[in-house]
């Protein structure tokens, strides 16, 4: 391979997981540099995640130092549709033919709209073959790679989180006997991955740690980010039995996440049945845990005693080297993030088991064309070798002189007609590329905007509420005018006197507003610059300067 340095990137629901590794055949992979980033987006929200996917992206490589480079990217297993299916011996050229029948009477949308693969699985058996299709819709790969192409990174690979989770066990456990069960537990969806000799299976679950997080507000009347929060801080899994916590709420909310991890392990055992009636495996004698919800405390003792075998966290570094940028105690705590990377570092080394790609159409064509300029630049220089041959050929007869003249005429008209083509598809080409520039900056500006609102939503008092956001130039104690925004908030009177006389720091409520949103990310300074009173409705107007990294530089866009 060209170069040992490659990029593996795992866009999850909630987070999002960049490594940089050094791999080469033969020898164990070495992760030189990572970093994981939330994406801070509402679970219930429709918005598109890319702005969400830049941001996080962009923070990470700032952050880490990581430049772009070849790289490995695997979405979420709930953005594929897997199928297992047999199929009778055929001979190699029919074989896609029958595979592609069966991918499109097996998954619910049509072909055309589809990005697939396929590999076989295990030896044959009776005359029949196991064949494994992993199918997405092209529109959402697009999607991917374009926030990924946003912040420079172009992908060789387009993996499957589940089948990266396989490559990193089959490495990290090279001794593994009988039939091992990953539960890749994330904020959207829970992955099952089966591992077993000759056999490849998985399935997504709906029930993971949002699921929780839901089940959390409902049951105390929050919103989502409080329940987050409580789960993250104090929450953990009910052992059951007549044991009850001293903390009221604490127990109130452990029995509450027992309930959603009880209606898991319900799936778990219907996949369970499933692999082995459906696909001829075994039953698991043990479970490995991964994904940012096996953390949850207590979670590794319910599905002990629920499946009753070994349960274990899924450790990825089996195997794997530290580079001496990582923070060896950082990376033992981070661990549940990683096996992805570590999987798709393990495949681009020659390593793994799996080797699914689905990439989109428009970038293996990008691709394509890339790898036939070559050879269009090979085809001029015969051209140039060619005329110099004619002009030395004086002591050439004539008639076979005026033979390579045609022939040279009919050779130099093809070229001329492939330099047009190659001309118009470079226009084309920077055509996009200008398109693509202000598309990314929208993108960019929506991202930051995003999280100004958030900022400021976060920070209102109880019983305040919006009216209007606008930007605005804010005066520092210098003179100095930088860009801001400028806020008109309303509330009533009555509840924020309450939570004044609660906090009892001797500030008004818009002061104590503008507290809070000072610190907060895109925000430096923030004052009160009016506020009255209307029949017991309190307004206030308030200007807050923007931080240096969240300022937008509206004359490099202009000027672009």
């Amino acid at each position: 391979m060209a170069s040992d340095r490659v990029l593996a990137l795992n866009i999850g629901a909630g987070h999002v997981t960049l490594g940089e590794l050094r791999v080469a055949s033969g020898k164990p992979p070495v992760l030189q540099r990572y970093g994981i980033a939330p994406l801070g987006l509402d679970p219930d929200s429709e918005m598109d995640p890319s702005g969400f996917i830049i941001a996080a992206l962009t923070d990470i490589m700032k952050a880490t130092g990581i430049r772009p480079g070849p790289l490995m990217l695997s979405v979420s297993g709930q953005t594929v549709f897997p199928r297992f299916v047999k199929l009778p011996s055929v001979a190699q050229d029919k074989l896609r033919t029958m595979i592609q029948s069966e991918a499109e009477q097996n998954v619910p949308f049509p072909i055309d709209e589809l990005t697939w693969d396929f590999q076989m699985v295990g030896a044959e058996d009776a005359g029949e073959r196991n064949a494994m299709i992993v199918a997405a819709k092209t529109e959402s790969i697009v999607a991917l790679t374009n926030a990924v192409a946003a912040v420079g990174l172009e992908p060789e690979v387009v993996d499957v989180a589940p089948l990266a989770i396989y490559n990193c066990v089959r490495y990290c456990y090279p001794n593994l006997e009988g039939c091992t069960m990953v539960l890749d537990i994330g904020a959207r969806s829970t992955n099952l991955v089966f591992i077993e000799e000759g056999k490849v299976f998985y399935r997504s679950i709906p029930v993971a740690g949002n699921t929780i997080t839901q089940e959390i507000a409902k049951t105390f009347q929050v919103d989502f980010r409080k329940a987050e929060l409580m789960k993250r801080e104090s929450g953990y899994v009910a052992l059951g039995g007549v044991t009850a916590d001293a903390d009221e709420d604490a127990d109130r909310m452990s029995k509450c996440i027992r309930s959603v991890v009880t209606r898991l392990h319900a799936e778990v055992n219907r996949s369970i049945n499933f692999y082995r009636s459906q696909q001829g495996g075994s039953v698991p004698v043990r479970v490995l845990l991964t994904g940012g919800s096996a953390t949850l405390q207590h979670i590794d003792t319910f599905f002990r005693e629920k499946l009753r075998v070994d349960v274990d966290y899924l450790n990825p570094y089996g195997g794997v080297n530290l580079g001496s940028h990582v923070n060896q105690e950082k990376a033992a705590a981070e661990f549940y993030q990683l096996a992805e990377v570590i999987g798709m570092a393990v495949r681009r080394g020659g390593q793994g088991s799996v080797s699914i790609n689905l990439m989109p159409p428009n970038l293996v064509d990008k691709k394509t064309f890339r790898r036939r300029v070559p050879v269009f630049a090979v085809a001029g220089i015969s051209l140039v070798a060619a005329s110099a041959f004619l002009l030395l050929g004086g002591g050439i007869s004539a008639g076979v002189a005026e033979y390579e003249r045609d022939a040279f005429q009919r050779q130099r008209d093809t070229f001329k007609e492939i330099g047009g083509r190659i001309a118009a598809r470079v226009r084309e080409r920077d055509a996009i590329v200008a398109d693509f520039k202000r598309y990314c900056k929208l993108i960019d500006d929506r991202a930051v905007m995003i999280r100004r609102l958030d900022a400021i939503r976060a920070s209102l008092l109880p019983g305040m509420w919006l009216v209007s956001i606008d930007d605005a130039e804010f005066v520092g104690a210098d003179g100095v005018a930088v860009p801001g925004v400028k806020i008109v908030g309303r509330g009533f009177s009555d509840a924020l006197k309450k939570v004044e006389q609660q906090v009892g720091a001797g500030k008004t409520s818009p002061e104590l507003f503008c507290d809070r949103l000072v610190g907060k990310a895109p925000f430096a300074e923030a004052r009160v610059t009016a506020q009255k009173n209307v029949d017991n409705v309190g307004e206030f107007t308030v200007e807050a300067s923007l931080a240096d990294d969240y300022r937008f530089e509206l004359a490099a866009g202009e000027e672009e």
